[in-house]
């Protein structure tokens, strides 16, 4: 409370906070986790309420970033109108009294996910007998917070599980979730350790970033016009897949009349139909398993797929089938080249399947986009690329079954709108976006990045 908000005529009272009242339980409506303790969950941060005296956001140890400041909160009482409706981005939200009345000191999940929101972070990693740890940007940020322990870490699953949910973390040892909070959705994965148990928890934006804000080339667009085939996004994690198939999804939704319907396993990005219509289905709530909703799908009129990822042969195949039956299917795999991608569908295969589905992937491929993320000179990310946009040229060597060969047309056809991730590295080393020490760091071919940098320097 501000002095300013005290009756001038009692003197000041000893600091302290009434709690705030628990809101009720209730569902996320996108297939989020179900809160299933009411008293143990902060307040939203949209809610004007205090902080206690003298909390602050923890300290983060990084040569990267300054360490955040302490951000105190004006109570408000019911007789005084509260100075905005609406904290301003970039402020940790209010916190009721009981948040830091956890084992150690230690926030609750709402405000550790507010935290990372606020500094941009994307992911936060807790576990028992571990400190929290931020990823910042491609690196791991230490924070001044204690060690957690298991009292602790139970009270965190308790604000974003139902009962039924932790029983099930404890009889599998393994959890995949997401939940909602006003600012952010939350993808939760929770396993157990020889320490205990830890979760790591991926923030996903609300707004959807477009192609034209993520700086993707322009044939990005081009392959969103197709009627059908197969899309791969492709690259490692954490180097942004989810958020550029998010983008083309975007600029479809926006740009044309069209029934998308997505597969994932748990639902990152939430599109709103506009243009387009969207339908979400989560794996483990809205279906059983990948391949049982894709063939389902085309009984469902669609005319965009998106599977958030193709991870065995059944789901190849009924992605292949929807891509040759007049659908336009896009998915992700964990590969780290265009080419390499071909031939980890191929290898999926037996030798003696691998000629016909050579004529398969040949006919229904549109464009494999491998991405990669390094880190700027201003401190941010940028994406790198491997495209390779399936000409004629290149379904030959497919059905032939030369697949190397397709690594030495990709630099050579840049007005196709391909390229190499030496290519891509190379013009934002040129933009001055990132310094030589990163190029070769992020090249998979050094040597040969180092020969087109000792052209310049």
């Amino acid at each position: 409370m501000t002095d300013t908000q005290r009756p001038p005529s009692s003197p000041p009272p000893p600091p302290r906070v009434p709690p705030a009242p628990p809101p009720p339980a209730r569902s996320n409506a996108n297939g989020g986790a179900t809160v299933a303790n009411p008293q143990q969950v902060p307040s939203m941060p949209t809610m004007v309420s205090s902080q206690p005296v003298g909390a602050s956001p923890p300290t983060v140890v990084s040569s990267h970033a300054a360490p955040p400041t302490s951000v105190a909160h004006t109570m408000v009482t019911p007789q005084t109108p509260p100075p905005a409706a609406v904290p301003r981005a970039g402020t940790p939200p209010s916190m009721p009294a009981n948040a830091r009345g956890l084992s150690n000191g230690m926030p609750a999940l709402a405000e550790i996910v507010r935290i990372a929101y606020d500094k941009g972070y994307s992911d936060v990693h807790l576990g028992v007998g571990e400190i929290p740890r931020f990823r910042n940007r491609g690196e791991m940020d230490l924070t001044d917070w204690p060690v957690v322990d298991k009292e602790t870490f139970y009270s965190w699953l308790r604000e974003i599980l139902t009962d039924d949910d932790i029983r099930k973390f404890e009889e599998t040892l393994d959890f995949d979730g997401a939940t909602q909070y006003e600012y952010a959705r939350v993808r939760i994965n929770i396993f157990d350790s020889l320490h205990g148990p830890a979760m790591v928890l991926r923030l996903i934006p609300l707004k959807i970033l477009t192609v034209e804000q993520l700086n993707l080339p322009p044939v990005f667009k081009d392959i969103c016009h197709y009627h059908k085939g197969l899309i791969l996004v492709t690259g490692p994690t954490g180097s942004g897949k989810s958020t550029t198939m998010a983008a083309m999804i975007d600029y479809i939704n926006k740009e044309m009349p069209k029934h998308i319907i997505t597969i994932e396993d748990p639902i990152e990005f939430v599109h709103k139909s506009q243009k387009s219509l969207i339908k979400h289905r989560e794996v483990g709530m809205h279906t059983r398993k990948f391949d049982n909703a894709l063939k389902a799908a085309l009984r469902e009129d669609p005319d965009v797929i998106l599977v958030g990822e193709m991870r065995d042969k059944e789901t190849v195949n009924t992605a292949l089938k929807a891509a040759q039956t007049g659908h336009l299917v896009m998915g992700t795999l964990h590969t780290n080249s265009a080419v390499k991608t071909i031939e980890r569908i191929l290898n999926l295969y037996e030798p003696e399947q691998q000629a016909p589905m050579r004529i398969s992937l040949a006919e229904s491929l549109v464009a494999v986009i491998s991405q990669g993320l390094c880190r700027t000179t201003d401190g941010k990310r940028a994406a790198f690329h491997d495209i390779m946009i399936n000409t004629d040229a290149i379904k030959d060597y497919i059905r032939r079954g030369e697949i190397e060969e397709i690594e030495q047309i990709i630099p050579r056809c840049t007005f196709d709108g391909m390229c190499t991730m030496n290519q891509s590295l190379y013009k934002l080393y040129e933009a001055g976006r990132i310094t030589e020490e990163v190029a070769l760091e992020m090249s998979p071919k050094p040597n040969e990045m180092a020969q087109a940098l000792r052209g310049r320097v």
